[in-house]
């Protein structure tokens, strides 16, 4: 029963991955797992709606099911529900998208978006995975993580994403320690080209990290010099004020 929830999950996150539909070939080439086993396993999952099949192709994509399982988790998560008026706070204040995001796995997700405050067409990202290695929010977060925690990040997959994503471990390791002198996460264009990313890690009250909060934008405003600056110093104190609010003492990493 184990082995056959292993392969349940890893099938839904292959099919999570970037790609949103995959045959059943590429999906047992992913997980290794024989294709008559896939398809049975499929059958199941689409019938719990966490899958469905496309009328032509035969294709199979995440389900509406796993919608809901996802509305849940957001309903029910503390550093969402309290990160939402300081996010948007911060994005007043800065003039950019903020966004609060959390680990799994080797990927940041996006629980909370606060727009822009202008009249733009945005498009709202909550939910969005970002390798965390290509992002400001990963590397906030990941840069306090236990060493042991950081080595099986650093010794995974790490797929450039742009010809600036940071790929060597030993560079991502560097970055990760400047991270921590400095208190905040900067990323250049390494997730999209064009965009740059500032954020701080959030602490809770046991002094675990449990996400990262920053702001996200073109390169040309957000790292622009004299404005890196004072924007970093905004995320931080925000992320700082939102650890609070959590519970995390002064001693936490992020409000030293």
């Amino acid at each position: 029963m184990t082995r056959a929830v292993d392969r349940a999950v890893r099938m839904l996150l292959a099919l999570a991955s970037g790609t949103p539909r995959l045959g059943v070939s590429e999906i047992a080439e992913q997980v290794d797992v024989p294709k008559p086993t896939v398809y049975t396993m499929l059958r199941t999952l689409e019938r719990h709606g966490l899958v469905a099949q496309e009328n032509e192709g035969g294709k199979y994509a995440l389900g509406p099911a796993v919608l809901q399982l996802g509305n849940a988790y957001l309903d029910g998560s503390e550093l969402r529900a309290r990160s939402a008026s300081w996010a948007d706070m911060l994005a007043r204040q800065t003039g950019e998208a903020g966004w609060v995001g959390v680990l799994s796995g080797p990927s940041v997700v996006v629980v909370h978006h606060a727009f822009r405050p202008d009249d733009l067409v945005q498009i709202l990202e909550v939910g969005a995975a970002v390798p965390w290695h290509a992002c400001a929010l990963g590397h906030a977060a990941v840069a306090w993580l236990a060493d042991d925690a950081q080595k099986a990040l650093l010794s995974g997959p790490v797929p450039r994403l742009t010809g600036r994503t940071v790929t060597e471990p030993e560079a991502l390791r560097e970055a990760l320690a400047t991270t921590r002198e400095r208190g905040y996460a900067v990323e250049d264009q390494e997730a999209t080209l064009g965009d740059a990313g500032l954020a701080a890690p959030v602490f809770d009250w046991s002094g675990r990290v449990v996400g990262a909060l920053g702001i996200v934008g073109p390169v040309e405003r957000l790292l622009a010099a004299g404005r890196q600056g004072r924007l970093a110093d905004a995320v931080r104190s925000t992320a700082r004020a939102l650890s609070r609010d959590l519970g995390a003492s002064r001693a936490a990493g992020a409000i030293e």
